[in-house]
Protein backbone atom coordinates (compact mmCIF):
# COMPACT_ATOMS: atom_id res chain seq x y z
CA UNK A 1 0.00 0.00 0.00
CA UNK A 2 2.86 2.40 0.86
CA UNK A 3 4.50 1.68 -2.51
CA UNK A 4 1.29 2.51 -4.38
CA UNK A 5 0.84 5.68 -2.29
CA UNK A 6 4.38 6.81 -3.09
CA UNK A 7 3.70 6.32 -6.80
CA UNK A 8 0.46 8.28 -6.53
CA UNK A 9 2.29 11.18 -4.84
CA UNK A 10 5.04 11.10 -7.47
CA UNK A 11 2.57 11.16 -10.34
CA UNK A 12 0.61 13.99 -8.72
CA UNK A 13 3.78 16.08 -8.43
CA UNK A 14 4.80 15.38 -12.02
CA UNK A 15 1.31 16.02 -13.33
CA UNK A 16 1.27 19.37 -11.58
CA UNK A 17 4.36 20.43 -13.50
CA UNK A 18 4.43 21.59 -17.09
CA UNK A 19 5.51 18.39 -18.79
CA UNK A 20 8.44 18.82 -21.17
CA UNK A 21 8.16 18.23 -24.88
CA UNK A 22 8.35 14.62 -25.98
CA UNK A 23 8.58 12.91 -29.35
CA UNK A 24 6.04 10.33 -30.51
CA UNK A 25 6.73 7.89 -33.34
CA UNK A 26 3.43 6.88 -34.91
CA UNK A 27 0.23 8.85 -35.35
CA UNK A 28 -2.31 6.14 -34.58
CA UNK A 29 -4.71 5.99 -31.64
CA UNK A 30 -2.05 5.66 -28.93
CA UNK A 31 0.32 8.08 -30.63
CA UNK A 32 -2.33 10.78 -30.88
CA UNK A 33 -3.27 10.24 -27.26
CA UNK A 34 0.32 10.79 -26.10
CA UNK A 35 0.72 13.80 -28.38
CA UNK A 36 -2.19 15.42 -26.55
CA UNK A 37 -0.46 15.09 -23.15
CA UNK A 38 1.29 18.47 -23.47
CA UNK A 39 1.85 21.28 -25.93
CA UNK A 40 4.62 21.27 -28.53
CA UNK A 41 5.04 17.49 -28.61
CA UNK A 42 6.63 16.28 -31.84
CA UNK A 43 5.10 13.70 -34.17
CA UNK A 44 7.66 11.49 -35.90
CA UNK A 45 6.30 10.02 -39.14
CA UNK A 46 7.64 7.13 -41.16
CA UNK A 47 9.83 9.43 -43.23
CA UNK A 48 10.63 11.98 -40.53
CA UNK A 49 14.32 12.38 -39.70
CA UNK A 50 15.15 11.63 -36.06
CA UNK A 51 18.41 13.57 -35.88
CA UNK A 52 17.16 16.75 -34.23
CA UNK A 53 14.40 15.62 -31.91
CA UNK A 54 14.02 17.44 -28.57
CA UNK A 55 15.78 15.91 -25.59
CA UNK A 56 13.68 13.51 -23.58
CA UNK A 57 11.66 10.37 -24.26
CA UNK A 58 10.86 9.16 -27.76
CA UNK A 59 7.64 7.18 -27.47
CA UNK A 60 7.40 4.42 -30.05
CA UNK A 61 3.68 3.93 -30.69
CA UNK A 62 3.91 1.77 -33.80
CA UNK A 63 3.09 -1.78 -34.78
CA UNK A 64 5.75 -4.32 -33.86
CA UNK A 65 6.83 -4.87 -37.45
CA UNK A 66 7.85 -1.20 -37.71
CA UNK A 67 10.35 -1.44 -34.84
CA UNK A 68 13.46 -2.35 -36.89
CA UNK A 69 12.95 0.73 -39.06
CA UNK A 70 12.49 3.01 -36.05
CA UNK A 71 15.60 1.69 -34.33
CA UNK A 72 17.69 1.96 -37.50
CA UNK A 73 16.62 5.59 -38.03
CA UNK A 74 17.33 6.64 -34.45
CA UNK A 75 20.78 8.18 -33.83
CA UNK A 76 22.98 6.02 -31.61
CA UNK A 77 23.15 8.65 -28.88
CA UNK A 78 19.34 8.73 -28.65
CA UNK A 79 18.63 4.98 -28.66
CA UNK A 80 18.46 5.04 -24.85
CA UNK A 81 15.49 7.43 -25.07
CA UNK A 82 13.27 5.09 -27.09
CA UNK A 83 10.22 4.02 -25.06
CA UNK A 84 8.52 0.85 -26.29
CA UNK A 85 4.73 0.57 -25.97
CA UNK A 86 4.09 -2.57 -28.02
CA UNK A 87 1.94 -5.58 -27.13
CA UNK A 88 3.47 -9.03 -27.06
CA UNK A 89 6.82 -10.51 -26.14
CA UNK A 90 9.44 -8.02 -27.34
CA UNK A 91 12.31 -8.61 -24.91
CA UNK A 92 14.39 -10.90 -27.13
CA UNK A 93 13.95 -8.49 -30.02
CA UNK A 94 15.05 -5.55 -27.86
CA UNK A 95 18.05 -7.46 -26.55
CA UNK A 96 19.09 -8.28 -30.12
CA UNK A 97 19.04 -4.59 -31.09
CA UNK A 98 20.86 -3.47 -27.96
CA UNK A 99 17.89 -1.71 -26.34
CA UNK A 100 16.99 -4.41 -23.81
CA UNK A 101 17.21 -2.03 -20.85
CA UNK A 102 15.10 0.70 -22.42
CA UNK A 103 11.87 1.99 -20.92
CA UNK A 104 8.91 -0.28 -21.62
CA UNK A 105 5.22 0.11 -20.85
CA UNK A 106 2.23 -2.21 -20.70
CA UNK A 107 -0.90 -0.40 -21.81
CA UNK A 108 -3.93 -1.71 -19.97
CA UNK A 109 -6.29 0.82 -21.48
CA UNK A 110 -8.24 0.91 -24.72
CA UNK A 111 -8.72 3.67 -27.29
CA UNK A 112 -11.58 2.65 -29.57
CA UNK A 113 -10.77 5.21 -32.27
CA UNK A 114 -8.42 8.13 -32.81
CA UNK A 115 -9.39 11.00 -30.55
CA UNK A 116 -11.77 8.93 -28.42
CA UNK A 117 -11.60 9.05 -24.64
CA UNK A 118 -9.49 6.11 -23.44
CA UNK A 119 -11.02 3.37 -21.30
CA UNK A 120 -8.70 2.84 -18.34
CA UNK A 121 -7.84 -0.65 -17.07
CA UNK A 122 -9.20 0.04 -13.60
CA UNK A 123 -10.95 -3.07 -12.33
CA UNK A 124 -12.68 -4.40 -9.24
CA UNK A 125 -9.55 -6.43 -8.51
CA UNK A 126 -7.04 -3.68 -9.33
CA UNK A 127 -8.55 -0.25 -8.56
CA UNK A 128 -5.05 1.22 -8.91
CA UNK A 129 -5.11 0.22 -12.58
CA UNK A 130 -2.98 -2.30 -14.44
CA UNK A 131 -0.98 -0.09 -16.81
CA UNK A 132 2.69 -0.38 -15.87
CA UNK A 133 6.04 1.07 -16.88
CA UNK A 134 9.69 0.40 -16.05
CA UNK A 135 12.95 2.08 -16.96
CA UNK A 136 14.60 5.48 -17.40
CA UNK A 137 11.54 7.45 -18.56
CA UNK A 138 9.00 5.83 -16.23
CA UNK A 139 8.19 9.03 -14.34
CA UNK A 140 7.64 10.99 -17.54
CA UNK A 141 5.28 8.35 -18.92
CA UNK A 142 3.30 8.08 -15.68
CA UNK A 143 3.04 11.85 -15.54
CA UNK A 144 1.69 12.06 -19.07
CA UNK A 145 -0.94 9.44 -18.34
CA UNK A 146 -1.89 11.32 -15.20
CA UNK A 147 -2.48 14.42 -17.33
CA UNK A 148 -4.83 12.25 -19.42
CA UNK A 149 -6.63 10.95 -16.28
CA UNK A 150 -5.15 7.47 -16.67
CA UNK A 151 -3.47 5.46 -13.92
CA UNK A 152 0.00 3.96 -14.18
CA UNK A 153 2.20 1.89 -11.87
CA UNK A 154 5.97 2.35 -11.89
CA UNK A 155 7.58 -1.07 -11.43
CA UNK A 156 11.05 -2.47 -11.03
CA UNK A 157 12.33 -4.77 -13.78
CA UNK A 158 11.38 -8.02 -12.01
CA UNK A 159 7.83 -6.94 -11.22
CA UNK A 160 7.43 -5.56 -14.72
CA UNK A 161 8.46 -8.87 -16.26
CA UNK A 162 5.71 -10.66 -14.35
CA UNK A 163 3.15 -8.07 -15.43
CA UNK A 164 4.38 -8.36 -19.03
CA UNK A 165 3.76 -12.10 -19.07
CA UNK A 166 0.27 -11.58 -17.64
CA UNK A 167 -0.59 -9.10 -20.40
CA UNK A 168 0.86 -11.51 -22.97
CA UNK A 169 -1.22 -14.36 -21.56
CA UNK A 170 -4.37 -12.23 -21.66
CA UNK A 171 -3.98 -11.10 -25.25
CA UNK A 172 -2.92 -14.58 -26.39
CA UNK A 173 -5.69 -16.51 -24.61
CA UNK A 174 -9.02 -14.65 -24.69
CA UNK A 175 -8.57 -13.72 -28.34
CA UNK A 176 -7.51 -17.26 -29.23
CA UNK A 177 -10.53 -18.84 -27.57
CA UNK A 178 -12.85 -16.33 -29.20
CA UNK A 179 -11.36 -16.95 -32.64
CA UNK A 180 -11.45 -20.74 -32.21
CA UNK A 181 -15.03 -20.77 -30.94
CA UNK A 182 -16.46 -18.14 -33.26
CA UNK A 183 -17.03 -15.51 -30.58
CA UNK A 184 -17.02 -11.86 -31.60
CA UNK A 185 -15.52 -10.29 -28.47
CA UNK A 186 -13.33 -11.17 -25.50
CA UNK A 187 -16.36 -10.61 -23.29
CA UNK A 188 -18.27 -13.28 -25.20
CA UNK A 189 -15.30 -15.65 -24.97
CA UNK A 190 -15.15 -15.19 -21.21
CA UNK A 191 -18.88 -15.52 -20.67
CA UNK A 192 -19.48 -18.54 -22.91
CA UNK A 193 -16.27 -20.50 -22.27
CA UNK A 194 -15.34 -19.73 -18.67
CA UNK A 195 -13.94 -23.19 -17.86
CA UNK A 196 -11.85 -23.23 -21.02
CA UNK A 197 -10.53 -19.73 -20.26
CA UNK A 198 -9.45 -20.84 -16.78
CA UNK A 199 -7.74 -23.98 -18.11
CA UNK A 200 -5.89 -22.12 -20.86
CA UNK A 201 -4.69 -19.30 -18.60
CA UNK A 202 -3.49 -21.89 -16.08
CA UNK A 203 -1.57 -23.80 -18.77
CA UNK A 204 0.03 -20.66 -20.19
CA UNK A 205 0.91 -19.28 -16.76
CA UNK A 206 2.74 -22.49 -15.87
CA UNK A 207 4.76 -22.33 -19.10
CA UNK A 208 6.45 -18.95 -18.66
CA UNK A 209 9.90 -18.45 -17.18
CA UNK A 210 8.85 -16.54 -14.05
CA UNK A 211 6.57 -17.22 -11.10
CA UNK A 212 3.55 -14.98 -11.59
CA UNK A 213 1.95 -13.21 -8.67
CA UNK A 214 -0.98 -14.98 -7.03
CA UNK A 215 -4.36 -14.09 -8.53
CA UNK A 216 -3.51 -14.02 -12.24
CA UNK A 217 -6.87 -15.48 -13.32
CA UNK A 218 -9.13 -13.07 -11.38
CA UNK A 219 -6.97 -10.11 -12.47
CA UNK A 220 -7.27 -11.01 -16.13
CA UNK A 221 -10.98 -11.84 -15.93
CA UNK A 222 -11.68 -8.50 -14.25
CA UNK A 223 -9.75 -6.70 -17.00
CA UNK A 224 -11.75 -8.60 -19.62
CA UNK A 225 -14.93 -7.15 -18.11
CA UNK A 226 -13.55 -3.63 -18.58
CA UNK A 227 -12.73 -4.16 -22.29
CA UNK A 228 -15.46 -6.73 -22.99
CA UNK A 229 -16.21 -5.34 -26.47
CA UNK A 230 -12.63 -5.86 -27.71
CA UNK A 231 -12.86 -7.99 -30.90
CA UNK A 232 -11.34 -11.48 -31.03
CA UNK A 233 -8.63 -12.33 -33.56
CA UNK A 234 -5.31 -14.16 -33.58
CA UNK A 235 -2.88 -11.45 -34.70
CA UNK A 236 0.85 -10.78 -34.63
CA UNK A 237 1.55 -14.47 -34.05
CA UNK A 238 5.32 -14.03 -33.90
CA UNK A 239 4.98 -11.55 -31.03
CA UNK A 240 2.16 -13.26 -29.11
CA UNK A 241 1.05 -16.88 -29.53
CA UNK A 242 4.32 -18.14 -31.00
CA UNK A 243 5.94 -18.23 -27.55
CA UNK A 244 3.29 -20.61 -26.19
CA UNK A 245 3.17 -22.65 -29.39
CA UNK A 246 6.91 -23.30 -29.21
CA UNK A 247 6.64 -24.17 -25.51
CA UNK A 248 4.29 -26.99 -26.48
CA UNK A 249 1.22 -25.80 -24.58
CA UNK A 250 -1.17 -28.57 -25.65
CA UNK A 251 -4.50 -26.83 -25.08
CA UNK A 252 -3.21 -23.61 -26.60
CA UNK A 253 -1.92 -25.44 -29.66
CA UNK A 254 -5.15 -27.38 -30.16
CA UNK A 255 -7.05 -24.09 -30.22
CA UNK A 256 -4.58 -22.68 -32.75
CA UNK A 257 -5.21 -25.72 -34.93
CA UNK A 258 -8.95 -25.10 -34.59
CA UNK A 259 -8.42 -21.56 -35.84
CA UNK A 260 -6.56 -22.91 -38.85
CA UNK A 261 -9.47 -25.32 -39.55
CA UNK A 262 -11.96 -22.45 -39.32
CA UNK A 263 -9.85 -20.38 -41.73
CA UNK A 264 -9.37 -17.52 -39.28
CA UNK A 265 -5.61 -18.04 -38.82
CA UNK A 266 -2.69 -19.29 -40.89
CA UNK A 267 0.81 -19.95 -39.63
CA UNK A 268 3.30 -17.49 -41.18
Amino acid sequence: MLFVLQIAILITIIGALNLPTCSVVGGGRIGQLLLSSSENNVLVGRNTAMDNLPLGPIYVATRNDALPSVISRCPNDRLCDLVFLQNGYVQNFMNHFGVGDNTQALLFFAVTKAGAKPIDGVTTVNPEGLTAVTGKHSADFAGRLSELNLKCNILDKTSYEKAMYEKLIWISSLMLIGAAKGEATVGDAKMNHSELVARLISEMSASVDVNLEEGTLPRLLAYTDVVADFPCAVKEYEWRNKLFHEKGCELHNSLLDKCVERGVFAFP
